[in-house]
């Protein structure tokens, strides 16, 4: 068994065993499962959504999950729900990377909340939190009862474990771990940094392509589900969840990877964003932000998300008579953007791999004083190639509060507005 084999796939029904004879045939719960398992459901949409839509997958484990001590408050003042109730600034908000840790400090320990809106408790929203760890979870396994996790790779490698199987993603590659599956997270490298999205509201699915047609964008097959593989050891070791908006702790004696086989839909996954098929104009100006779509959480409105996790991956800019990095503009939509690798091509500095910036609803914003002059003054008869690069947008119809903690970090880059400050009046009229 090869603990790092793939399922190809979005949304597929998956069966996968690690052990022989392990998935029942024909019936989910029989009266007695293979090798004296315990059958679990676990239900990640109601069981009257859809067919279509409906997540849920079937889990034969050694125990089952109910088997753990009581619950009490842990304390991680860092990692939260709390983005206040007051004024909110329109301010443009960017931050440098946050700082690696120089004392022993696990994935979980490394959790900062940057932004968030909504709540768990509504089922509508998002958190925005960074990572920066120097430790693999050592005897500890967590779980989000909160929303889904969309965790994004700027430095070194996670190896994560979970119930259904093991993910490894190194940057320019996601993963998503399902509300409620729980998991471990270890560092191959040592030291690892980068950003998490707490999705409260539906389930993170693929867009729906319109007039593009049947391809285009993030393709189905490259999204990869992990085959079964499963932990039997005891211990003392503690399960973390968090549950809205809190964290608790439960001693457990045993680890709770220990499904050795599922089927179902409803399982972690990852994707690498280099496999993106990006889609752009060959004649002139250049279409919204939205044909770098790679994934978004639907609302209940039509046409508008919850959530969108969109990309600026390396790409070719062919049109002509065309300012060609992205306008100024201003949105309904709040956007939270990072930088993974390279340089983003609307900014000429100060936005480098690990930091972030916020611009919220209606708040303009766009190209800096040296990008403009730069696009302004180049040959738009030639094709710019950008290469070297992987930006991100988290990007929702919500204001995007700032915790308080991230406006008082020292990260924070007190003079960002200043970038726009040297675009002088240009315009000339005949008398």
């Amino acid at each position: 068994m090869s603990e790092l084999k793939y399922q190809s796939g979005f949304g597929n029904e998956f069966a996968t065993e690690a052990i022989a004879g392990t998935l029942p045939v024909g019936r989910n719960s029989p009266q007695r499962v293979a090798h004296g398992l315990y059958a679990e459901q676990l239900s990640g949409t109601a069981f009257t959504a859809p067919r279509h839509a409906n997540r849920r997958s079937w889990l034969y484990r050694i125990r089952p999950a109910a088997v753990h001590g009581a619950f009490t408050p842990f304390v991680q003042t860092a990692f939260h729900n709390d983005f206040g109730a007051g004024a909110v600034t329109p301010e443009r908000l960017r931050w440098d990377p946050r700082p690696l840790p120089t004392t022993p400090t696990d994935f979980i320990d490394g959790l900062f909340t940057v932004s968030g809106n909504g709540s768990a408790a509504a089922q509508a929203g998002i958190g925005i939190h960074l990572y920066a760890a120097n430790r693999s979870m050592q005897g500890r396994f967590f779980y989000d009862a909160d929303g889904e996790l969309l965790i994004v790779p700027q430095q070194g490698r996670l190896r994560i474990a979970t119930e259904l199987g093991i993910l490894e993603i190194a940057p320019h590659e996601i993963a998503i771990i399902p509300r409620g599956v729980r998991f471990r997270v270890d560092l191959p490298d040592v030291t690892a940094r980068g950003y998490v999205c707490e999705n409260f509201g539906a389930l993170l699915r693929l867009p729906d392509l319109g007039p593009i047609g049947s391809n285009g964008l993030a393709n189905s097959r490259d999204f990869l589900t992990p085959v079964a593989a499963y932990e039997d050891s005891e211990g003392e070791f503690e399960l973390i969840a968090k549950f809205q908006g809190h964290l608790w702790r439960a001693p457990i004696g045993h680890s709770p990877l220990d499904v050795v086989g599922w089927h179902g839909n409803y399982a972690p996954y990852k994707y690498d964003l280099r496999r993106f098929n990006t889609i752009g104009s060959i004649s002139y100006d250049h279409p919204d932000p939205s044909i770098f779509l790679v994934l978004h959480s639907p609302s209940d409105t039509p046409g508008t998300s919850n959530m969108d996790f969109v990309i600026f991956p390396p790409r070719w800019l062919v049109a002509e008579d065309t300012f060609r990095p992205p306008w100024f503009h201003r949105n309904i939509a709040s956007e939270f953007m990072g930088l993974i690798h390279g340089e983003y091509d609307a900014k000429a500095g100060g936005f480098v791999p690990g930091g972030a910036s916020l611009h919220n609803c209606m708040t303009a914003h766009g190209p800096d004083a040296a990008t403009f002059a730069k696009a302004s003054a180049a040959d738009v008869g030639k094709p710019d190639h950008i290469t070297d690069t992987m930006a991100f947008m988290f990007e929702t119809r919500a204001v995007i509060r700032p915790t308080r903690q991230a406006l008082e970090s020292p990260q924070l880059q007190r003079d960002y507005w200043q970038c726009w400050q040297g675009l002088q009046k240009q315009a000339k009229f005949d008398a």
